[in-house]
């Protein structure tokens, strides 16, 4: 009781002491939480899974919106496209085809259930997992990159310069690896310590450009993997794709068995099946596999703030390199068009080996082209803005309206 009394009169001749152990309490309460096993503690309760959809039809307007697109899309098969395609508008599939063969040695074709890779398309989903982290304090990515990857050997270099492109780190795809680096898979440790060993030259002073490089999010990758002691794969699993009930969607690993799910077979043009080389065992900057079903199940969640919240999804789709000219535009993960009047397109494209895809975001009319195509063909990336355009004679829901700077890159 003595010493009950004494703190009494301590705390009553000092009530600031009440409000150093309250913010002492309030930090220890409001700092990240981890599960049982000292890893993030993704809440899946808050989490509502995306139903898909369909719109009615069966107007004789849609109908003719249908016949359309159809039309349009037996062109583009004409001119060697291959591939699966789906239009929705506030959180309704208003078309879905699958063009061709998913693999035409087995005579197999395109379908709901056969998933393709991304390309860099997968970066979208880096740039979230890493953006969650941020959200939850489990990091900060104003932090130089050597805080999470300790033999990091920039130090000027910060997390959120690799999401917005503004590193200045050499795109490993662009460059002549040694042997042991580029051993056959290759995997994100090995680019790691290739980077940590031999300090390629940076090429600008960072945060002073923008510079796309794949380097940038596999590392990214890696960071993920060390602030939440998972793997890469199983973090993105546990976080996005099952929450959201992406069952076709998975990151892809050489090494691992795949004869229980379906998956694409990569052509070029001319219909030869693209091998695999090294450089596929690295993830985060590509290797994701899906469909545009699941595709669109991740698209809606961010309407619903699923994963991150209004305030970390303005971040993230806010321009970082202003000093480019025109509407084009790069956030954090994604790309984007500021047009004049306010509005804001946001996509991201991918090409890797045959693969080709397409994923348009008009945010302000809740419009969505996906596609996923699996034999090489760059006129690809015109279908984000024709499709929408086709839709925009039929829906006085379509707001946006294009120059003629619009036929984006990967």
């Amino acid at each position: 009781m003595a010493i009950d009394k004494s703190l009494m009169k301590i705390i009553k001749a000092s009530p600031y002491i009440i409000l150093f152990f309250s913010a002492i309490f309030i930090a220890c309460q409001t700092g990240p939480a981890h599960d049982a096993n000292g890893r993030p503690l993704i809440d899946k309760d808050n989490y509502r899974k995306i139903n898909i959809t369909y719109a009615d039809t069966t107007s004789p307007q849609a109908r003719q919106l249908i016949a359309t697109l159809d039309s349009y899309y037996n062109a583009q098969v004409l001119r060697g496209f291959n591939g699966s395609v789906l239009l929705g508008q506030k959180g309704k599939i208003l078309y879905k085809r699958y063009f061709g063969m998913a693999n035409r040695s087995a005579n197999l074709p395109l379908s709901s259930d056969i998933s393709s890779q991304l390309a860099s398309t997968s970066k979208p989903f880096t740039a979230t997992a890493v953006l969650w982290l941020y959200q939850n304090k489990y990091l900060d990515i104003e932090l130089p990159v050597n805080v999470y990857l300790k033999d990091f050997p920039y130090s000027n270099v910060t997390v959120k310069m690799m999401l917005d492109q503004r590193s200045g780190l050499p795109d490993y795809t662009k460059v002549g690896l040694p042997k042991w680096a580029a051993k056959a898979p290759m995997y994100n440790i090995d680019l790691q310590r290739y980077i940590a060993t031999y300090k390629p030259k940076l090429m600008f002073t960072p945060n002073t450009r923008f510079n796309y490089s794949n380097t940038n999010y596999a590392l990214l990758a890696r960071i993920i993997e060390e602030v939440s002691g998972m793997s890469y794969k199983q973090f993105m699993q546990e976080l996005i794709f099952d929450p959201l009930g992406m069952t076709h969607t998975f990151v892809y690993d050489p090494k691992d068995d795949y004869s229980s799910r379906k998956l694409t077979t990569s052509y070029k043009f001319n219909w030869a099946v693209h091998d695999n080389t090294h450089e596929d065992g690295v993830y985060g900057d590509k290797g994701i596999y899906s469909t545009v079903e699941d595709m669109y199940r991740w698209d809606q969640s961010f309407y619903n703030n699923d994963i991150l919240s209004d305030k970390m999804q303005h971040l993230a789709i806010t321009g970082c390199s202003n000093e480019m000219k025109g509407m084009k535009n790069y956030g954090l993960g994604w790309r984007m068009y500021d047009f004049e009047n306010g509005r804001k397109l946001v996509y991201h494209n991918g090409w890797w080996h045959g693969n080709n895809t397409v994923f348009y975001r008009y945010i302000q009319d809740n419009t969505t082209v996906i596609v996923l195509g699996n034999r090489f063909n760059s006129k690809i990336y015109e279908q984000g803005k024709d499709v929408y355009q086709i839709l925009k004679r039929f829906s006085k829901d379509c707001v946006y309206s294009f120059g003629k700077d619009t036929v984006s890159e990967e």
